[in-house]
This record gives C-alpha cells, structure tokens and sequence, in this order.
C-alpha cells in the first residue's frame, strides 16, 4: 500500500504547477481574446491561437509532470540532452511546417491585412492577388480575379512584400461563371 507521507511532495508540486498552468491558460487565453477583439479578428482565428497556447500548456504540464514524479538530478541532464537532440532533429526535419505555424501566430497578433481583404504579392517567380479568404494554420487561401483559390504558405507571406488594394472593384471585375456549363480541360 502506498503511503501517502512518501508521495506527498509530489502531490504538492504537482497540485501547484497544475494550477499555475491553468491559470495561465485562462489568462492567456483572455488576453488573446482581447486583444482579438481589439483589433476586430475573426472568432475561428481566434479559437486557432488558443489550441495552440492549450497545446502549449498541455506540454509544459506533461513535462512538469515527468520531471517531478520520473527524473531525478543525476539523469536529468542526460534526459534533458537526448530530448533536445531528438527535438532538434525533428525540427529541422519539419523546418517549414514549423516556420508556417510560428508564422501563423506571428500573423495573427501583428498582420497588417485580416480575412476580406484584397492584397498583392511581389514575387518575382509568381506574383500573386486575390481576397484574403482564411488565414489557417499553414497557409492563406486567396480568391484571384481569375475565380481561382489559392493557397500560399504562411511563411512566404511574412517574406514577401506584400500590398493592400483596394476591394471595390474586384467584385464588379469578377466574370459570371456558370459551374454546369463550365467545360473541363479534358472535355
């Protein structure tokens, strides 16, 4: 039978940094909703930046766990060593997705342009124009002139320079397209 005099540091700490965590997680999770509405973001744009500061909190609560209940002192330093090396190399490994994420945070608390408006890219390989029809966790996906959906790497947006046009016009360009009569290439 465990003896809860043995394991009661452990509760200790862990009770604590599972509350701290938490309320960490309400404050963030308020401030990112202020500050959403503050600068008038959509709501799902909103409800994306929170998952990731619950999966943030999620981790450093499983790592607080770990580090409390599993390691002691002496190996830590190992642990700690092999972790990093396996992080690091996975890291480089998925290199653009993590840049498109931490982009799409980046984007989120400091872009200049939000979701319905119209933007030019100056890329020199392919420009690109469009309205801003959703900002995801990777990409943007533009609607161009041409009735085209695009999507474009969060990651090359913050590269690239990019210009805010506009919007009255685009509509009253766009062709009238009928999607039963469109004929595909292969017909």
């Amino acid at each position: 039978m465990i003896n809860l005099k043995d394991i009661y540091p452990e509760l200790l700490e862990s009770t604590v940094l599972i509350i701290v965590l938490l309320l960490l997680r309400f404050v963030l999770k308020k401030a990112v909703k202020n500050f959403a509405s503050k600068i008038e973001r959509l709501e799902h744009r909103t409800g994306l930046i929170i998952k990731h500061v619950n999966f943030a909190v999620l981790f450093l609560i499983v790592l607080g766990l770990i580090i409390i209940w599993g390691l002691d002192f002496e190996n830590l330093g190992l642990v700690m060593s092999s972790v990093f090396a396996v992080i690091g190399i996975a890291f480089f490994a998925q290199w653009s997705i993590l840049s498109n994420i931490t982009s799409g945070v980046i984007m989120f608390f400091t872009f200049p342009y939000k979701i319905g408006d119209y933007v030019k890219i100056h890329d020199k390989e392919a420009p690109l124009e469009g309205i801003i029809e959703d900002i995801k966790t990777f990409h943007i996906i533009l609607h161009t002139k041409e009735n085209e959906t695009v999507t474009y790497p969060n990651s090359m947006m913050l590269q690239k320079g990019v210009s805010i046009i506009k919007v009255e016009n685009f509509y009253e360009q766009q062709p009238e397209i009928d999607k039963n009569k469109e004929r595909l290439p292969y017909d």
